[in-house]
């Protein structure tokens, strides 16, 4: 994952990143500390033969986490192992609360856009269809970046704004557009005709006299 979904993912969960700086690993010493750990511990132990996938490979580490570094002592944590050492805060740690039915799409990645006069807009090599009022306005795509494909639209309030397809080229063609109503043109009044436009309305709804 990119380093700008993470800040989005972060912000729309009121969470600041603090990032290192670049070319100095001293200030990320535990995350140093953590991948030596996982060298001498995980890899250098995993068997080659047994393992026909990255699934595979996943869930050996994930065996090893759990059942191994997670329940080790560690000298960093005085002795105490890390879930212990995790468990002893889960009073501090504060409750999603509602965005909780709502954390997949937190973690949707954003992309910009700009909607093209055919109600379309384009993604990875290929076109989407959306609301066609939306043409010649900025939207962002809601991309869910596993499968790697367009989930919906919103605008830069975070606001859903409707569904993403795939363009078919043919029914695009023959899309009904909603144009915009057409200006009726109103008669330039001779100086001898009767009462304007203006005057016979105000008299059929004010009962004005005509003249």
């Amino acid at each position: 994952m990119s380093r700008r979904p993470c800040r989005g993912s972060a912000a729309r969960l009121g969470i600041v990143l603090v990032h290192g700086r670049p070319y100095a690993p001293e200030s990320k010493g535990k995350l140093e500390r953590w991948h030596r750990t996982c060298r001498d511990q995980f890899l250098s132990k995993v068997e080659e033969r047994p393992i026909q996938s990255l699934d595979d490979l996943n869930a050996r580490l994930w065996a090893w986490l759990e059942q191994v570094y997670h329940r080790s002592p560690h000298e960093g944590l005085d002795g105490q192992t890390s879930l212990a050492r995790y468990q002893q805060d889960l009073p501090k740690i504060r409750s999603l609360g509602p965005q909780m039915a709502k954390l997949d799409a937190l973690f949707l990645h954003r992309v910009r856009r700009l909607v093209r006069k055919d109600g379309t807009v384009s993604y990875q090599a290929g076109h989407l269809e959306v609301p066609f009022e939306l043409a010649g306005k900025n939207v962002r795509l809601l991309v869910d970046p596993h499968a790697e494909t367009v989930v919906g639209v919103e605008n830069d309030a975070g606001e859903s704004i409707g569904q993403a397809t795939p363009l078919d080229a043919l029914a695009n063609r023959d899309r009904r557009r909603h144009k915009p109503d057409p200006v009726v043109a109103v008669p330039v009044r001779s100086p001898n005709a009767g009462p304007n436009l203006v005057e016979r309305v105000h008299a059929q709804d004010y009962g004005g006299q005509e003249d």
